[in-house]
């Protein structure tokens, strides 16, 4: 029986921010699938920190091997002033 070799990559959900009320943080889902080895999954979470500003707020690791992230970042929210 032959084995898969296609790679699969990693399905990042848009960044999005909760939906009740005004939020601190801005939010971004990576599923990141079973047959991605450890140090390229850490490649990509380092990349999205170091470029992104992305911090690592919570994962899962499923019973097939998937695993699911949640990044999260801060958001600046300006008020406008007007020139009297």
């Amino acid at each position: 029986m032959k084995e898969n070799t296609r790679r699969t990559e990693p399905h990042v959900i848009s960044p999005t921010t909760r939906p009740r009320g005004p939020s601190r943080f801005e939010w971004r889902v990576v599923d990141i699938p079973r047959d991605m080895t450890r140090s390229d999954a850490r490649a990509l979470l380092t990349g999205h920190a170091e470029y992104g500003q992305w911090e690592l707020a919570r994962s899962v690791t499923y019973l097939g091997g998937a695993r699911r992230v949640w990044l999260r970042r801060r958001t600046i929210h300006v008020m406008r002033t007007d020139a009297a």
